[in-house]
């Protein structure tokens, strides 16, 4: 058994219209429903303006897409350029991370040298 259920959204202002068919759920032992989106209503005439439903949009035609967005020949090469300036700067940074490394050391270092003279000056 199928109904018509109009549903008005708040937010938008709009309502839709579903139909909704009511089936028996085994499991649950209860009775549940689906509903399927027909459409909207049609403020100013008042009928049922059909949707495409969740997920059944249509798919855009790659031809209306504007000739400035389609990449160019040098859009490769362009992409390896890139590729290896990425490649220089993580060597770069791993080379400066190294150093501070080396620093981090060398002042752990001084500091123990310098509780060893703080101990050896109060003797």
């Amino acid at each position: 058994m199928s109904s018509i259920i109009k549903k008005f959204n708040k937010q938008t202002g709009v309502t839709y219209v579903y139909e909704s068919e009511s089936y028996w759920d085994k499991e649950k032992k209860q009775p549940r429903s689906r509903r399927k989106l027909i459409g909207k209503i049609d403020e100013e005439t008042g009928e049922i303006v059909p949707t495409g439903g969740r997920g059944n949009r249509k798919k855009r035609d790659l031809t209306d897409i504007p000739e400035k967005l389609v990449p160019d020949r040098n859009f490769e090469a362009l992409c390896m350029e890139q590729a290896g300036q990425i490649r220089q700067d993580e060597e770069e940074i791993a080379a400066l991370k190294k150093q501070v490394m080396e620093l981090t050391l060398s002042v752990d270092e001084y500091k123990r040298r310098l509780s060893k003279i703080e101990e050896l000056s109060r003797i």
